[in-house]
């Protein structure tokens, strides 16, 4: 694995504050939850991956340049999806 620069660590920082909900597109582990569950961020680590409490439990978190996940956004009838916002 290739560990990301400072910038870009502070760059996904900036663009999944703690609290972003996103929802799972891509993500290479036996244990992963399924495509499309959603979750809330709860931090960035210094690898810039997502700490993700996923809202059916789990706690995995979404390594930066692996895995992939959306920004979705709260609109008043629910979520809608921001496709524009993926990690990758």
């Amino acid at each position: 694995m290739i560990f990301p620069s400072k910038e870009i660590v502070e760059q996904v920082r900036r663009q999944y504050p703690i609290g972003t909900r996103v929802e799972l597109v891509k993500m290479d582990d036996i244990q992963a939850p399924p495509v499309g569950t959603k979750g809330m961020v709860t931090g960035v680590d210094d690898t810039a991956s997502l700490l993700v409490a996923w809202d059916n439990g789990s706690h995995l978190n979404v390594i930066y340049g692996e895995d992939e996940v959306r920004k979705i956004q709260q609109a008043d009838t629910g979520y809608t999806q921001d496709a524009a916002e993926n990690i990758v």
